[in-house]
C-alpha cells in the first residue's frame, strides 16, 4: 500500500516525502509544478505530473497505484493574493478538494491528512488559540480553508472518510543536512527574507510595525520546525490508521517570537549584521498569534524536538547558504 503525496515537490510537501521514505512508505507524489520543484522530491517517490483538479488524470494515478492515504499540500496559500485573485483560490483550493474526494470515494481511500491554517481563525479572541476557538476568517485564503475542513467533515460523515485538519502557524527551517529547503518565488516568509539579506540578495529586512502591544513593539508569532510539522503529520496519519477520531489540531511551538528577536537570532546564526528598518504596519496583522497544541500532544502524542528558533534558523541558513538561488531547475533530476 502506498501514500499519496499531493503537492510533494514544494516545500512542506517535499519535506514530506522525504520523511515519510526514511520512515519506509512506499510514496506516490502529484504536483503540477506550478510553484514547487522537481528537484525537492526525493527520488525515491514515484513522481506524477498534472493537476488535482483534473479528474481524468487523478483517477489515473488512483487507478495505477495502491493508496491507501492521502496528504494534501496542494492548496494556494497567499493571504494578499487570495484576496487579489479570490475566485482563484476558490477554483484551486475548494474545487480541487471536491475533486479529490469524488476520486477518493470511487477508489474508496479513507484516510486524507489535510493542511490547514490558523488563517481560519481570524483576529484571535484569546492568545493561545485553541482548536475550539471562533473562526472568521479574514481572507479568501482562511475561508478557503475553512470550507475544506467542513467538506471533509460531511464527507466524513456520509461517506467514512477520515481526516485530520492540522492548523498551523509559521513554518521555517530545513532538512538538517541542508540538502532541502524553502524556495519561494517570489518570497514571502520572515525566515528566508531575513536570510536573504544575509547572503546580500536583499539590502534590508522591513519590519511593518513596531508600535504593537509587545514587548519590542513588534508582531509576535509562533514558529515550528517543518521536521516536527511533519512528524505531527504522520503521527495523525498513524492515529487514523487506528481508528482514532477525526478532527482538527493546531500545530506550533505554544511560545512566540517577535520580528526583533528573529532578526537578532539571525544576526547571531550567520554572524552577519543584517540591515533591518521600520516601515508602516500591514493592514489586518494581529499583535500575536500564538497556537496551543495541547490537543495535538495529548492524543497524538506529538512533541516538537526543535522547537529553538536558533535551531530553526540554523537549519534554514544551512539549505540558504548551500543553495543561494534555491533549486535549480535545469538540474537533472
Amino acid at each position: 500500500m502506498s501514500v499519496l503525496v499531493l503537492g510533494g515537490a514544494g516545500y512542506i510537501g517535499s519535506h514530506a516525502v522525504d520523511q515519510l521514505i526514511s520512515r519506509g512508505y512506499d510514496v506516490v507524489v502529484v504536483d503540477n509544478l506550478g510553484t514547487g520543484h522537481r528537484a525537492a522530491v526525493n527520488k525515491g517517490a514515484r513522481f506524477y505530473e498534472g493537476d488535482i483538479r483534473d479528474k481524468s488524470f487523478l483517477n489515473q494515478v488512483f487507478t495505477n497505484e495502491t493508496i491507501e492515504g492521502v496528504f494534501h499540500f496542494c492548496a494556494y496559500s497567499l493571504v494578499g493574493e487570495s484576496v487579489e485573485k479570490p475566485l482563484a483560490y476558490f477554483n484551486n483550493n475548494v474545487n480541487g478538494l471536491q475533486v479529490l474526494l469524488e476520486v477518493m470515494y470511487d477508489h474508496q481511500v479513507k484516510h486524507i491528512i489535510f493542511s490547514s491554517t490558523a488563517a481560519v481563525y481570524g483576529e484571535p479572541d484569546t492568545v493561545p488559540i485553541t482548536e475550539a476557538d471562533s473562526k472568521t476568517a479574514t481572507s479568501p485564503y482562511g475561508d478557503s480553508k475553512l470550507m475544506m475542513e467542513k467538506m471533509m467533515h460531511w464527507s466524513h460523515n456520509a461517506y467514512g472518510v477520515n481526516y485530520a485538519a492540522l492548523r498551523y502557524f509559521n513554518v521555517a527551517g530545513a532538512k538538517q543536512d541542508g540538502t532541502i529547503g524553502e524556495d519561494h518565488r517570489p518570497e514571502t516568509h520572515l525566515v528566508p527574507i531575513v536570510l536573504q539579506v544575509a547572503l546580500g540578495q536583499r539590502d534590508a529586512l522591513t519590519i511593518f510595525g513596531d508600535d504593537y502591544d509587545t514587548e519590542d513593539g513588534s508582531c509576535i508569532r509562533d514558529y515550528l520546525h517543518v521536521v516536527d510539522l511533519i512528524d505531527a503529520h504522520i503521527l495523525a496519519y498513524q492515529h487514523l490508521q487506528k481508528g482514532g477520531a477525526s478532527g482538527a489540531f493546531n500545530l506550533g511551538s505554544s511560545q512566540g517570537y517577535s520580528v526583533f528577536e528573529i532578526l537578532n537570532a539571525a544576526r547571531k546564526v550567520t554572524n552577519k549584521p543584517i540591515e533591518a528598518k521600520v516601515g508602516p504596519r500591514r493592514a489586518g496583522d494581529p499583535s500575536k498569534l500564538i497556537a496551543s497544541s495541547d490537543k495535538a500532544r495529548s492524543i497524538l502524542g506529538w512533541k516538537p524536538q526543535h522547537d529553538c528558533i536558533h535551531d530553526i534558523i540554523d537549519s534554514a541558513w544551512q539549505w540558504h547558504n548551500q543553495h543561494p538561488n534555491g533549486y535549480q531547475e535545469d538540474m537533472e533530476v
